[in-house]
């Protein structure tokens, strides 16, 4: 029973270690932001290649341009911080994230292998 302890100690050791932390911070947001952050969703949305994606899953690229227009000051930051954090050029955190995952799992186990031997 000691070793399955052990084993999930480590793994929980781990999972903390790796867990995102982010501290909130809140603050007025003058008009300037929200006339960047409606350009910036306007921009997007007006782009080719999102046009035509839009029309592949069935969306009118005009009518997710109203869409956008009409959403508020609150609705319209969380869609412009949201397309502020997709990748630029693919998802290196998640072979980040399996290296990190496949190391933990090695020590683990190689630890439980020497501890035997």
């Amino acid at each position: 029973m000691s070793a399955a302890k052990t084993i999930l100690c480590r793994f929980l050791v781990a999972l903390m270690a790796w867990a995102p932390f982010q501290l909130a911070h809140a603050g007025m947001i003058g008009a300037g932001q929200a006339a960047a952050d409606r350009e910036a969703v306007s921009a997007f949305l007006s782009r080719a290649d999102v046009a035509r994606e839009l029309q592949a899953i069935g969306i009118d690229p005009a009518a997710a341009q109203a869409r956008a227009a009409a959403l508020s000051d609150e609705e319209l930051r969380a869609v412009a911080g949201d397309l502020r954090s997709l990748p630029a050029g693919g998802n290196v955190e998640g072979v980040v994230l399996w290296l990190i995952v496949i190391g933990v799992v090695w020590y683990i186990f190689w630890g439980q292998y020497k501890a035997r031997s």
